[in-house]
């Protein structure tokens, strides 16, 4: 409340606002049929506080745009593979049964692009772009439309960002495939700058026809997430309702992925019309699997 993300323990705990405040509500009932009223009213304001901070997030459904329903749309397949993933079958087996029209990759190094292409998951996707690496900061984004104007964004020194044009038949549109550097001791500060950096590009860009995916490393509850959700972007996922489709981590044995940091942002005239999340095999995220309506333009 006084100081939002400012230390890393803080972001690392704001990030996980949906689940670390649950035990008060077990306290809050416990202590109300127990009679301890003191103990009932602590727990009920800390209640009250997860609720107040998640209501952003909670409020932010809202109806698919009008013109989405007569436009037409592609399907978006988006994953942090990992880059110490072994294998790539599992993607493979995932995408060829969902047939995107547009796949982003993030972590995905050299030999994760060579398992897919030789396992024919990358049939009907001739449009290429790779930021071959062999560490997590590698990208891949495979299209069934032409791509132009690709650019990388480095920030301290590291991919951030992939940029590039689509060209689909209902016109063009920017594709942002993103990945920042986790708030983890050594790169807390790279993390809060890379957040920011983005939501200045992000404005200075404007929303017109603008998609933004990938893994942010960042929740509604960190405050550089919600720097770059001021610029006017629509987060997919809490549009249509699924703010609790938890993305990260599946390392924790039986207990299921317990924050959001992986996001499917758009602008105007770019829609998420419907989005779920897919296990991701062997890796530590879920995927995202979004339907995208794009706008008509008069040309392509």
């Amino acid at each position: 409340m006084v100081a939002w993300d400012d230390l890393e323990p803080l972001a690392v705990l704001n990030a996980g606002t949906v689940v670390l405040y649950l035990p008060a509500w077990v306290v809050a009932v416990v202590a109300l049929l127990g009679r301890r009223f003191v103990l009932a009213g602590a727990a009920l304001l800390v209640v009250l506080a997860q609720i107040l901070f998640l209501l952003p997030e909670l409020t932010a459904t809202e109806p698919v745009p009008s013109w989405a329903a007569t436009a037409p749309s592609i399907k978006l397949f988006d994953a942090n593979v990992y880059d110490k993933n072994p294998s790539m079958a599992g993607y493979a087996a995932q995408i060829k049964a969902y047939r995107p029209q547009l796949l982003t990759m993030e972590e995905a190094i050299t030999p994760d692009a060579v398992q897919l292409e030789d396992a024919g998951a990358l049939a009907g996707l001739p449009y290429r772009l790779e930021v071959k690496r062999y560490d997590p900061k590698a990208f891949l984004i495979a299209s069934k439309y032409p791509l132009s104007g690709d650019h990388v964004v480095y920030y301290d020194y590291l991919p951030l960002i992939v940029q590039t044009t689509v060209h689909t038949p209902s016109g063009t549109f920017s594709l942002w495939v993103v990945h920042t550097t986790a708030p983890v001791p050594g790169s807390f500060q790279q993390w809060k700058g890379s957040l920011a950096y983005i939501a200045k590009l992000v404005a200075a860009h404007g929303l017109s026809r603008l998609l933004v995916v990938g893994d942010f490393n960042a929740t509604w509850n960190n405050s550089g997430f919600r720097s770059i959700l001021d610029t006017g972007v629509t987060d997919g996922a809490a549009a249509r309702g699924h703010a609790f489709a938890m993305t990260w981590s599946q390392e924790l044995g039986l207990i299921p992925p317990l924050v959001r940091i992986d996001h499917v942002l758009t602008g105007t005239n770019v829609a998420v019309t419907k989005i779920v999340t897919g296990h991701g095999p062997g890796s530590d995220h879920r995927d995202e699997m979004a339907t995208v309506a794009i706008r008509r333009t008069s040309a392509w």
